[in-house]
């Protein structure tokens, strides 16, 4: 991917020498030069090779009709059709379709305080697309929108794990709804299940501490810089994790007895991607996967009723079934 958005990015500034009636007729090099400057920052040519443009002026040919023509005389290349730029190649049906789909995506969150910024610029692709709102609602239904509460902080946030600055604020306690006072190194923003959540460092617990946007109150960034060296990685953190919850703890291999309908939607929509079938039984599955034990994964199990059954751990096995109890 990386590779096909640079030759677009490539095709793009190739277009705009071309067009260049102050320079006219750029040669190779001054197309390579160009490609690589705005690129990579230089002109020494380590990153791009006469070669890819060579490449590139084909592909433009053949793919966008580009009316690439080279003047010996002039020693470049020009457009034989001057009023010709790959700006104005009309978008295929599968074009429209993707960024209607993206778009579509995008205005679940432009009234996010992080995004709002961006506002007007979605407004207009979804308003520049040919497929109208009406035309795609009878067929395609998002999930409601991300909720807002906590989102106002988003921005302040981001600054602070970018400076790695202590941030205070005062949480409320889910239980009792308390208000006590926290300070913490934010380390990582998460969104789960339509919240945001924040993964921070907690100095005075030695550990690391989730909190839920919607409950912080009163929020201040300090200009204090963390003094501690922090060993976070994002994706050792939740790799073990269902949900939010990384749990902290040193994984378990948790096993489910499933019915033969809920293998079928275990199967499809994974819990985790350690999930494997270790035992296929005509009237039963049994699922393997080694994770931590999460509130998210209890509840994850209850949602299936009577149709998963826990083997293992015993802990998990015993909390489950007090919960279900109490259904009843």
């Amino acid at each position: 991917m990386p590779h096909i958005k640079n030759a677009l990015i490539r095709y793009r500034i190739i277009d705009k020498c071309i067009k260049n009636k102050y320079v006219s007729f750029p040669s190779k090099r001054d197309l390579r030069e160009a490609c690589e400057e705005s690129l990579y920052g230089g002109i020494e040519g380590e990153h791009i090779c006469d070669s890819t443009i060579e490449k590139d002026i084909f592909a433009m040919r053949m793919e966008m009709d580009a009316p690439i023509k080279y003047n010996r005389l002039e020693r470049g290349y020009f457009y034989e059709n001057s009023d010709f730029s790959i700006n104005d190649i009309p978008l295929t049906e599968d074009d429209i379709e993707s960024i209607s789909f993206a778009a579509k995506t995008l205005m679940q969150f432009r009234d996010v305080a992080l995004f709002k910024q961006f506002g007007s610029a979605i407004d207009k692709i979804v308003d520049r697309i040919s497929l109208s709102s009406e035309d795609t609602d009878e067929y395609i239904q998002f999930e409601s929108s991300s909720s807002e509460g906590g989102s106002e902080f988003l921005t302040s946030l981001l600054e602070a794990i970018k400076q790695k600055f202590y941030v205070t604020f005062d949480y409320a306690s889910f239980v009792s709804g308390e208000l006590k006072p926290r300070k913490v190194v934010p380390l990582l923003l998460k969104q789960y299940s339509n919240r945001w959540y924040l993964i921070s460092f907690d100095e005075s617990k030695n550990d690391y501490i989730t909190y839920a946007l919607d409950r912080i109150e009163e929020l201040e960034v300090t200009k204090e810089i963390a003094s501690i060296p922090i060993d976070f990685n994002s994706d050792n953190y939740f790799k073990h994790a269902i949900g939010i919850s990384s749990g902290n703890k040193h994984p378990e291999e948790v096993k489910l007895k499933t019915t033969i309908v809920a293998a079928k939607y275990l199967d499809s929509l994974p819990l985790h991607h350690s999930q494997k079938v270790t035992e296929m039984n005509e009237d039963n599955f049994v699922f393997s996967l080694t994770v931590n034990v999460s509130e998210e994964l209890i509840r994850a199990v209850l949602s299936y009723g009577g149709e998963i059954q826990v083997l293992q751990p015993q802990d998990l096995k015993d909390e489950v079934a007090r919960r279900a109890r109490k259904l009843c």
